[in-house]
């Protein structure tokens, strides 16, 4: 019965966590702010104990979740209403690095120490900090930096140079199925779709990987190669 109520509560605990994760919004890790981070946690920590309640009293954790939902999503609604209460809630960028300074009070309230600092300038590519006009450590914790004119990387742009725009690719086939949506919107149909897969000797479509299609009707498709390499060059 203990093993019967476990699962029960637990499909229930991943249900209010779905439902909650659609109320509060889809962000990535590297969004979020420590507010929300620890209020993930928190509710997610919430959820395993509703899930392991061998006493039935799941109602006390799931108030619980559902307050901390709540909480959370009025706080992203004032935050977004009102600039000071995000300042408040979300904090705001702090410049660290400007006109070959460093701002000591600025690093002393963000709690980081120079090593940091300069490690997380390499990881981002940067190892001589008179390279940067700025360094900024943003909401979220990550720290983004500004190369000085002469120093970024050279686009098209800086020699007269401008190509065509890019347009994304459309998928027409994954793993030996058609994306008919796909294939729609694209203006074709299964027959140009058939005649484009035989110029590249590709006589039927379960035989595709992936197949993509760019804004110049230009295929790119991969088939199945069951075999596997000779060797893996990684291990």
């Amino acid at each position: 019965m203990d093993l019967l109520n476990i699962a029960l509560t637990s499909i229930g605990s991943i249900i209010v966590l779905f439902l909650l994760t659609k109320l509060i919004g889809n962000r990535q890790m590297s969004e979020l702010n420590m507010f929300d981070y620890i209020n993930g946690i928190t509710i997610g920590s919430i959820a395993a104990e509703m899930a392991t309640s061998l006493e039935g009293d799941f109602l006390k954790p799931l108030l619980a979740m559902i307050i901390y939902g709540v909480v959370t999503v009025l706080i992203s609604i004032l935050a977004n209403k009102n600039i000071k209460l995000r300042r408040f809630f979300n904090g705001k960028t702090l410049i660290l690095y400007k006109n070959n300074k460093l701002f000591y009070k600025n690093f002393k309230k963000a709690r980081i120490d120079m090593n940091e600092f300069l490690s997380q300038l390499r990881i981002n590519g940067y190892f001589n900090l008179s390279e940067l006009e700025a360094v900024f450590l943003e909401e979220n914790g990550k720290i983004s930096a500004l190369p000085k004119s002469e120093s970024r990387p050279l686009i098209p742009k800086d020699i007269a140079l401008f190509p065509d725009k890019d347009e994304p690719l459309i998928t027409l086939v994954i793993d030996g199925k058609v994306l008919t949506g796909n294939l729609k919107f694209s203006g074709k149909d299964i027959t140009w779709l058939n005649k484009k897969l035989k110029e590249q000797n590709i006589n039927r479509i379960s035989d595709v990987f992936l197949a993509v299609c760019d804004s110049n009707d230009k295929i790119t498709s991969y088939k199945k190669i069951k075999n596997k390499p000779d060797r893996d060059m990684f291990q």
